[in-house]
């Protein structure tokens, strides 16, 4: 590696001596206390990586002289120290290598090339379903209907972790991916070891889910990339990148008494989405963060996806290392974290010179209040106090009639004989449905909360939160409140500490008397593993079309990804997951309406159970220590039984034995050494045209598959019944489901299919209606290519690489849209579909684009920047415009050239 800046340095911590390439060492020609944090971070990396090829001395001067308000425009190779995965992602990330392992064959070079360079972990977390809850044995239950369902994608992922160098996994069971990462694999400064020397440098990552931002909160670099990309920064492909603009965010105050950190990332979120940052760095500072716990700064780091951020980033300071310590990280790693931070300036203090910034917000944490946020975007933040006059306003919108809400009501009903035949039929006018649980007859009403899950890693990786929810169980319970019975109730921990603390307090019993049982360690409810509503819940919602909610202390309540029958979904703070429960309706405002009725026949008010700060800081104290840690990541690797018996084929070259959930795709058939020239599109067909802030979810969803869905229909051609189905996300080895399943999302609405919800479009030019996958087989059979049409933030949300794949397997050669969210935009490129950006504030409306027309995309000469795309309807008449391309960078224009990043690299490895 080159050193042109002299910038190699060593640095003794305890016993030990390390090299490392200091930034003081630039000092005398740049001016380094300017820069962000997180910069500095970026800048150590390309002093590291510098070799003149992939990282000149010409990328690290302009780091260096970087300017707050320039627009980015220049490019450089960040290396990552690590990559971190989880299963729904982490499975056709494996599914990948092994094929590029058999491509690598066919082209004649050495298989084992394709191999991680730098380390790989892949937590298990995504699978685990909530279709066992309320009852002692919840989660015994729902861990072996895990490994029934997805034992072929276990033993896929074992033969992985033989079969691959530098590859670890973590057992189902165990906890979520970015808590596991943020209490035991992150280490916040790294050692190396090169050419019989140790080095010391920052812990860096990307993984393939869109909160990887949450270690920003340790003050560790990473973000979410594509399955794609990762593959690429597994086998040593540096991710490249514009140096971006950096928004500081700046913390003033305390959080006051009755709000949480649930209620602050909220706010943070607002604000931030508000102020558009998306593509950029975000890095909080201030000393107002003397006043928030590490966990707090976790909760922030983790909703980065949800502001647009590529990250949102915390400094190294004190409350760092007493999370390390508290964590149960080793004195080794405590002494290098602190004594590399301060020498690098990377380490904060209260006071500390603020950065130059490309724009600012700033926040008194002492204004922030209860809310939260819904019910279809995590940004859409609402006031508690306010919460029910919005549903209720959103109930007029949709003409829905609200039946009466009182408690006598609902008794009267309950009583003996229960209503009249006549009753319930007028009971559909009003707005509500009767139904039958357990031998007790209840009424089912526009806004009751049937689904109230404490899960997700963004709030149960703070202990803060979740002791606040065990106290208001503990609470209610002893003012003998009960859960309304249609609420499905979940507790799914992000670790194994969790339950161990909660105990220790005396709070878990409590939450599983009030039916929170925990049903798992994992994302559960957050990535749709929710689980299946009681029938007779379920076809009263159908019955009434009514419009019932959600309530998840998650980070994401985007259309269809919670539960198909449930329209409507809140983010929430665990203990207000607990009060809604309590409640049974986003009707019934939790500030100045009861709860229920107590024991003693008194109206109980959230007031009489929410815990004072005092009260839950003390229990935190009490309950969770760095013994509680150690204890449960002692053997982290290991597994249960079930785990370590799964067969393990021993080939490094994977067989691909028959499976519905791992199968060889066919992104490298017929693949050869020469590159193809890159395609004109020609009389391309609409596929799918929709509106704005289309998510991830909306072009590949991660929920149920439905029997009667082209995905669904060809698990059941292969002999796989319904109630086998399983997932999409657990699908995701297999090809041929997913590429069904693009586009299928419920809630999709595909204009050229109006009237629908669905998988549903137009097949041109005689308009006949069909599935968008039958659709796209057709005219893939006629060779005629595809394109969307799409408004603002199209790719919001997830880092799915499905989304890209699905749309390449389907025919679809391009993506007009007005704007794009930064990882799936990366990810088209990646996948060889090209993203194409309205001018000129142009949109398919103004245009007075149909869908029904052809498109003739100008031919790609060079690296052009813009392209005349023109559209013909029937009757000849053309309508011109310009987009822009939206290939970035260089290198983006040699994967887009290759047909995809994975080609790129195949081909780069086997000369």
């Amino acid at each position: 590696m080159s050193n042109s800046f002299n910038t190699r340095d060593t640095l003794t911590v305890g016993n030990q001596s390390y090299h490392f390439h200091n930034l003081q060492n630039l000092s005398s020609r740049f001016d380094l206390n300017r820069l962000p944090y997180s910069l500095k971070i970026l800048l150590e990396n390309l002093l590291r990586k510098e070799d003149g090829l992939n990282v000149s001395a010409k990328d690290i001067e302009a780091l260096c002289q970087w300017q707050p308000e320039e627009e980015p425009s220049y490019q450089v190779g960040f290396t990552p120290a690590r990559v971190v995965l989880q299963d729904f992602t982490g499975v056709p990330a494996v599914v990948d290598l092994a094929a590029m392992r058999g491509a690598m064959s066919q082209l004649r070079a050495d298989p084992s090339l394709i191999n991680p360079r730098s380390q790989v972990d892949l937590v298990i977390d995504h699978s685990v379903m909530v279709d066992f809850y309320g009852r002692p044995d919840s989660l015994k239950l729902n861990t072996e209907k895990e490994f029934e369902r997805n034992g072929e994608r276990y033993q896929f992922l074992r033969w992985g972790q033989k079969a691959f160098s530098n590859f670890r996994v973590v057992p189902p069971g165990t906890g979520i991916v970015h808590q596991v990462n943020l209490e035991y694999l992150a280490e916040v400064v790294m050692t190396e070891k090169r050419d019989g020397e140790q080095w010391l440098l920052p812990d860096t990552l990307v993984g393939t889910d869109s909160h990887t931002t949450m270690i920003n909160g340790l003050g560790v670099l990473g973000w979410g990339v594509g399955g794609i990309e990762a593959e690429a920064a597994m086998l040593g492909q540096p991710i490249t990148m514009l140096i971006p603009q950096v928004v500081g965010f700046k913390f003033t105050g305390e959080l006051p008494e009755g709000s949480t950190a649930t209620d602050l990332v909220l706010t943070v979120t607002q604000m931030l989405r508000a102020k558009g940052v998306v593509g950029k760095f975000v890095e909080f500072y201030g000393d107002g963060l003397d006043t928030l716990p590490l966990a707090d700064r976790a909760t922030i780091a983790n909703m980065s996806p949800e502001y647009g951020a590529t990250c949102g980033i915390f400094p190294i300071d004190k409350e760092t290392m007493r999370y390390l310590e508290l964590s149960g990280r080793s004195n080794e790693i405590l002494a290098r974290v602190e004594a590399y931070a301060k020498a690098q300036g990377l380490w904060r203090e209260t006071g500390s010179p603020e950065a130059e910034y490309t724009d600012t917000l700033e926040l008194d944490l002492s204004t922030v209040e209860p809310s939260i946020a819904g019910p279809k975007r995590p940004q859409d933040r609402i006031a508690l106090k306010e919460a029910k006059a919005e549903f209720s306003h959103l109930l007029e919108q949709e003409q829905c009639v609200i039946a009466s809400q009182r408690v006598e009501d609902q008794q009267r009903f309950e009583g003996e004989g229960g209503q009249s035949a006549v009753d319930n039929v007028n009971l559909h006018e009003q707005g509500a449905v009767a139904f039958e649980l357990d031998g007790e007859r209840h009424l089912l009403r526009h806004g009751a909360v049937v689904i109230a899950a404490i899960t997700s890693c963004t709030n149960t990786s703070n202990p803060t939160v979740l002791m606040a929810a065990g106290l208001v169980a503990k609470k209610a319970r002893a003012l003998g409140l009960t859960v309304k019975p249609w609420v499905k109730t979940s507790l799914a921990p992000g670790s194994q500490v969790v339950p161990a603390y909660l105990e220790k307090a005396d709070v878990l019993g409590d939450l599983e008397a009030l039916g929170f049982n925990i049903v798992g360690f994992g994302c559960t409810t957050c990535i749709g593993n929710s689980g299946p509503l009681h029938s007779s819940i379920q076809n009263a919602i159908r019955a009434g079309d009514l419009k019932v909610s959600s309530v998840l202390s998650g980070n994401r309540n985007f259309e269809g990804r919670i539960h198909q029958d449930v329209p409507t979904n809140y983010l929430a703070s665990p203990p207000l997951v607990v009060a809604y429960a309590l409640a049974g309706s986003m009707l019934v405002d939790l500030v100045s309406e009861p709860l229920g009725i107590g024991s003693d026949g008194n109206e109980v008010f959230l007031k009489d159970v929410w815990p004072t700060r005092k009260e839950v800081a003390d229990c935190v104290t009490g309950a969770v220590s760095s013994g509680l840690f150690q204890e449960k990541y002692e053997d982290v690797f290991a597994g249960t039984e079930d785990w370590k018996k799964l067969p393990v084929p021993e080939d490094k070259i994977y067989s691909w034995p028959e499976s519905s959930y791992v199968k060889k795709p066919p992104f490298f058939d017929g693949m050869s050494m020469d590159v193809d020239e890159v395609p004109t599109i020609k009389k391309a067909r609409c596929l799918v045209m929709v509106g704005d802030s289309i998510t991830t979810d909306h072009i590949s969803p991660a929920g149920a598959i439905k029997p009667d869905s082209p995905a669904g229909q060809y698990l059941q051609e292969q002999g796989v019944a319904p109630e086998d189905f399983n997932s999409y996300g657990s699908r995701r080895g297999n090809h041929e489901v997913m590429m069904r399943g693009t586009f299928a999302n419920v809630r999709l609405h595909n204009r050229l299919a109006p009237g629908t919800e669905g998988g549903w479009t137009r097949h041109f030019p005689e308009g006949k209606q069909m599935s968008i996958y039958e659709a796209s087989m057709q005219y893939q059979k006629d060779s005629i290519p595809l394109i969307v049409l799409a408004g603002k933030e199209y790719g919001t949300g997830s880092s799915r690489d499905w989304a890209a794949k699905g749309t390449n397997l389907l025919g679809v050669k391009a993506v007009i849209a007005e704007s794009f969210e930064r990882i799936h935009r990366s990810n088209l490129v990646g996948f060889g579909v090209l993203p194409l950006q309205f001018l000129n504030g142009d949109t398919a409306e103004s245009l007075v684009l149909k869908g029904d027309e052809t498109f003739d995309i100008q031919a790609l000469e060079g690296e052009p920047e813009t392209l005349k795309v023109t559209a013909t309807r029937e009757d000849g008449q053309e309508t011109e415009f310009d987009v822009q391309v939206r290939i970035d960078t260089a290198v983006e224009w040699d994967y887009y050239r290759h047909g995809g990043i994975l080609h790129y690299v195949l081909r780069e490895l086997a000369e």
